[in-house]
């Protein structure tokens, strides 16, 4: 994006805190009108007190200069403290608004972002915006009112001075936009090298058992050490360029400066200007030179900044695959049944993976799907709850298509338990009222009693006040696997999708967590994604697919007497 465009896109962002920022440019134009006033008294210390001994006048500008000086620092101390508050205040939207947003995105997104990346944009990207809207955009705004002071002065003083020295403007401001560009390009190199750097941290201290499993501790650490390396190369290029910047502006200050003297000077001689004038319009000049210095400086902070602006927008402008319409109604309570008709979906709309898929469930039945990896038994189940639409067909809960329908009134008649439990570095209680703002805690409680959980819950150091760790850590498997059931009894769903819940278990555990998907079970509509048969014998109907489409469908007993698909999945997990 142009800076111009991204100014565009910040400008909504800060209208909100439209009053203090007009209450601090008019601090800081009072700021710029009192170092230009500063620069102004040198003439008459000058000319009226030390050539002309005017002794009143010696006494009135200390006492004039005491009160410009605290004038200045009570308006200093207003805008700058106005300007962080509305910087803050931006940075602070923004996060909510980057976080909200990634939040409305489908399922899809999150398959093609790492984590690292996405946390990065959110803590470092929004961090060095704030440097450049709470710092940088104040130090700059406050030197170009200063310049604009200090040139009124020099050009009030002398304007023949004043015109000669404006020549080396365009030459002092040539660095600044020739290390802008490439304080921008390295900033956007530097901050996709931290996201990268992010994911290797998050991905290694999550799958630090691995790791450790696989020996792979010296691997990790010289893929992880190569990029901050690469961190490293890239903010010394930053610096190269920085301490190249200033030295250069240093040169170019000093040759202006020289020149300057020289004509004063001259003309001080010749007699047709004052040294007081001359003397006023100098120091004039250096205190003009500082904010052009300041700008110099600051400008790879407001390139970064730009650069994180950049990445935050481009996220931000991110659509996400499953959108709710205008007119979209809320589901009605469940009560009829789910229908898949004609349905064919695709990811990245390449190959199907759901062919031509016709399929009912209806209310209070128990359908377990089976099949080889790969066959679409996720896929199918993750169209239910809208976490993916379909390309051809239609999803119909009770005959309203789900395309149709808020996808709040859609998920809040569903609950999912997984084979990857989601908990959360939370309590124990926490967890499982997860989805049920209000709940008591006496139905919390049954929600784990039902869910077999109860006992080992309140065996924990602290029962339910317990908090068990990044992803339920604390835990064993059996053991989280029955919090999220009991999570599920809490959501008190007519929708039940169970995507294999057990798999992952040991068979103690197993028994356990399956006694507590009985009781979470009944008298709900309930898709079974199964990988142990023995799991699905008791189920109202079972369909067998393979290669994203239905093969078979029937009972346990009569594909098993049909000595197809089933009956050869069947034979595999019960061979000798």
């Amino acid at each position: 994006m142009t800076n111009k465009l991204l100014v565009s896109r910040l400008l909504p962002v800060i209208r909100p805190y439209g009053v203090k920022m007009i209450i601090a440019m008019f601090a800081m134009v009072m700021v710029a009108l009192a170092n230009a006033a500063q620069a102004y008294m040198v003439k008459h210390l000058v000319d009226d007190i030390f050539v002309n001994k005017d002794r009143f006048l010696l006494n009135v500008l200390p006492m004039a200069l005491v009160a410009l000086f605290t004038v200045k620092g009570i308006f200093y101390f207003t805008y700058t403290y106005m300007l962080e508050w509305v910087g803050q205040c931006v940075i602070r939207d923004l996060r909510d608004k980057i976080y909200t947003h990634i939040h409305s995105l489908s399922l899809s997104f999150f398959q093609t972002h790492s984590t690292g990346s996405l946390t990065s944009r959110i803590i470092n990207d929004v961090a060095l915006l704030q440097g450049a809207v709470s710092n940088a955009l104040i130090s700059m705004l406050r030197d170009m009112l200063s310049v604009i002071g200090l040139l009124g002065v020099i050009f009030y003083m002398d304007w023949r001075l004043a015109s000669l020295s404006l020549i080396f403007f365009p030459l002092a401001f040539t660095p600044i936009v020739y290390f802008g560009r490439r304080f921008r390009q390295v900033s956007t190199t530097y901050q996709e090298n931290v996201g990268d750097a992010s994911g290797i941290l998050h991905e290694t201290i999550a799958g630090a058992r691995i790791v450790k499993a696989f020996c792979m501790e010296k691997y990790e650490r010289m893929r992880f050490r190569r990029k901050i390396d690469a961190i490293f190369t890239i903010l010394m290029k930053e610096t190269r360029y920085r301490s190249t910047s200033h030295p250069l502006m240093e040169a170019i200050g000093g040759l202006a400066m020289a020149i300057i003297i020289w004509f004063g000077g001259y003309q001080v001689l010749k007699g047709t200007s004052t040294p007081g004038t001359f003397l006023a319009f100098l120091t004039a000049l250096i205190m003009l030179y500082e904010p052009i210095k300041g700008v110099s400086k600051i400008n790879s902070t407001i390139q970064s900044g730009l650069a994180a602006a950049d990445r935050i927008f481009t996220l931000l402008d991110v659509k996400s695959e499953i959108v709710e319409k205008e007119d979209a109604i809320d589901l009605p309570p469940f009560h009829g049944a789910i229908e898949f008709t004609d349905v064919v979906f695709s990811y990245n709309r390449e190959e199907p993976v759901l062919h031509g898929i016709n399929l009912r469930v209806d209310r209070g039945e128990v359908l377990a799907v089976v099949g080889p990896s790969g066959s679409g038994k996720t896929t199918l189940s993750n169209l239910i709850p809208r976490f993916y639409d379909v390309q051809e067909g239609a999803l119909l809960i009770d005959g309203h298509d789900v395309r149709d329908v808020t996808l709040f009134s859609l998920r809040s008649q569903i609950a999912i338990v997984t084979q990857q439990t989601i908990l959360f570095n939370d309590t124990v209680y926490n967890n499982i009222a997860y989805g049920r703002e209000g709940c008591s805690r006496e139905e919390v409680l049954e929600a784990a009693r039902a869910a077999y959980a109860l006992d080992f819950i309140e065996e924990l150091p602290n029962g339910f006040d317990t908090v068990i760790g990044e992803s339920g850590a604390r835990l064993s498997g059996g053991e989280r696997q029955r919090v999220s059931i009991a999570r599920a009894l809490l959501k008190d769903t007519p929708i039940l999708v169970l995507d294999e819940a057990t798999s992952s278990l040991d068979t103690e555990s197993e028994r356990q967590v399956q006694r507590a998907l009985e009781n979470l079970m009944q008298h709900r509509t309930t898709i079974v994604i199964a990988h142990r048969l023995s799991t699905i014998k008791n189920a109202d109907r079972i369909i067998v697919m393979k290669q994203g489409k239905i093969v078979e469908e029937g009972t346990h007993d009569e594909l098993l007497e049909r000595g197809g698909e089933y009956e050869l999945l069947h034979r595999m997990q019960y061979i000798d």
